[in-house]
């Protein structure tokens, strides 16, 4: 795994984890201190940002 794959693949999880947070202080129970949104649109930042780094390292072989 190169540096590309790691930093992508921890964007996306950190993307995960946002919306996750964002979307349950939307939708429920307040979890977090700071307003939802916040969480949400991070969250997607950081899961779209991941998802492209992904996509430009492509796979490797063949």
């Amino acid at each position: 795994m190169g540096t590309k794959s790691i930093l992508g693949t921890i964007l996306i999880l950190i993307g995960i984890v946002g919306l996750i947070i964002g979307v349950f202080g939307l939708f429920g129970p307040d979890i977090a201190p700071r307003s939802p949104w916040i969480f949400a649109i991070l969250g997607l930042i950081f899961f779209f940002a991941g998802i492209s780094i992904m996509k430009s390292t492509g796979p490797k072989g063949a």
